[in-house]
């Protein structure tokens, strides 16, 4: 990771870039470390399947269980929840437990290649550019965060309610 923008007139935003599945993936662990230190209050996160991501680590899910309390909002967006659900059981744990704070949305007709791969925060993001090679960002620049934020809510829009935290039959 390196940092890009840098002038010698004053403090610009920092903006990192990764390269490689590694790198990827120590960014949404070095993310969720930041979220429960600084107490971000929402975190949205995107991907079309969440195959990569390392949401099943015991790292990850006690930083998620530490960062958990009521007020705060955790939004995931999915093309399909299923290898989360495979994947990720740690994860889904913490999903169950924490229910009343998360929302899920699932775009099925979405193609894959097109959905975001990102992590969104108050004052932080995260977009992943090519998932293939896992190449991509992390930034606190305000205007490329209320950028994806938009991408991010037009995807929601296109979504519905997906990954129940529990099946109820009879």
């Amino acid at each position: 990771m390196s940092a890009t923008d840098t002038t010698a007139s004053g403090p610009v935003p920092a903006t990192l870039r990764f390269s490689g599945r590694s790198e990827f993936q120590q960014c949404i662990r070095e993310a969720l470390a930041r979220a429960v230190r600084e107490g971000w209050s929402e975190i949205i996160v995107s991907d079309a399947n969440f195959e990569d991501w390392p949401l099943g680590e015991r790292a990850v899910a006690q930083a998620l269980q530490d960062w958990s309390k009521s007020g705060r909002r955790f939004t995931m967006l999915a093309q399909n929840y299923t290898e989360v659900s495979s994947r990720h059981a740690r994860f889904v744990t913490w999903r169950r437990t924490w229910s009343h704070i998360i929302e899920c949305w699932a775009c099925p007709d979405a193609v894959l290649s097109d959905f975001p791969s990102a992590v969104l925060a108050p004052n932080w993001a995260l977009l992943r550019l090519d998932p293939e090679r896992s190449t991509g960002w992390s930034t606190d620049d305000a205007a490329r965060r209320v950028q994806l934020r938009e991408t991010l809510r037009e995807w929601q829009r296109k979504s519905t309610p997906g990954f129940p935290s529990s099946t109820l039959g009879l």
